[in-house]
């Protein structure tokens, strides 16, 4: 009979956040996979926990699974364990859980603390439709792509931000997004300095020019309205020549016949006057 993945969520600060239930499994289980084993033996340590430990991180996620796998396959239960958190949330975890299930593996939740969850649950920001990006890539393209998307993004935005960093990403997030944007800073999450600082990205990152930035961050910001988001593109497109217009649809992904479609309902004409505008641009290839 094969054994089980355990994705067992650990506090992400209070210690008092652990479950009974997560107690119960790490004792249970055969083996616990823990992203730092240095780290995690204190949380073990604490709550009387003996289960045989190994590490399994970034660095080893793959060839370390296919290991995982295969003591699974001959009957162990593991219990995976992050840091701080829910394993496999921007963590290699999520590998693991992919490989499990192209190998036959039963996976199972033991839920519990989210730094995400709760910093979106704190913020008093909008919480029915939010996205989730962790940390920003610090690869530049990837990065001014991302941002570029969050820029339109409707939802309330989460993001992760160590301290050394923050200053940088909040000036980003404020060029991009715009300086008036709400958004809140939530630090040290079920810690005795837990803090939720509010205000416009402007003023958060006027904040951190007086003051130095310590602990780990959950950014939380606001998603553009939708009626600012279609005055935007109305003001975008009237900027525009119907080739560039067109062209801004092209780039979306529409065939040439929906974006000339598409443009047309945006300036109030028929199809077939854009066709002819475009006839006329000497830029438009035709």
């Amino acid at each position: 009979m094969q054994g089980k993945l355990f994705l067992c969520a650990t506090p992400i600060g209070n210690l008092e956040d652990m479950t009974f239930r997560a107690v119960r499994i790490l004792k249970e289980a055969d083996l616990i996979a823990a992203e730092d084993t240095r780290n995690s033996i204190k949380l073990l340590n604490h709550f009387d926990i003996h289960t045989e430990m190994t590490s399994y991180h970034e660095y080893n996620r793959i060839e370390k699974a296919y290991e995982l796998i295969d003591q699974m396959k001959q009957g162990k239960n593991v219990a995976l364990i992050t840091d701080a958190g829910m394993p496999g949330i921007s963590d290699p975890g999520e590998d693991l859980v992919r490989l499990c299930y192209e190998a036959g593996i039963e996976v199972t939740i033991v839920p519990g603390a989210c730094a995400c969850v709760s910093a979106l649950a704190l913020s008093g920001l909008k919480t029915r439709r939010f996205c989730f990006e962790a940390f920003l890539s610090w690869e530049k393209k990837e990065r001014a792509q991302t941002l570029e998307e969050l820029r339109r993004e409707t939802r309330t935005i989460i993001l992760y931000e160590a301290p050394h960093r923050l200053k940088r990403t909040l000036g980003e997030l404020a060029d991009t997004l715009g300086q008036d944007r709400q958004a809140r800073l939530c630090k040290e999450l079920t810690k005795l300095h837990e803090s939720v600082i509010a205000g416009t990205l402007g003023e958060l990152l006027r904040y951190y020019d007086e003051q130095e930035p310590r602990g780990e961050y959950v950014i939380v910001v606001e998603g553009l309205d939708r009626q600012a988001m279609a005055s935007q593109e109305q003001r975008s497109w009237q900027e525009m020549s119907v080739s560039e217009h067109v062209a801004m649809y092209l780039d979306q992904g529409m065939d040439k016949k929906e974006a000339m479609k598409e443009a047309a309902r945006d300036r109030g004409v028929g199809k077939r006057e854009i066709y002819k505008s475009l006839l006329e641009e000497e830029e438009w290839p035709g």
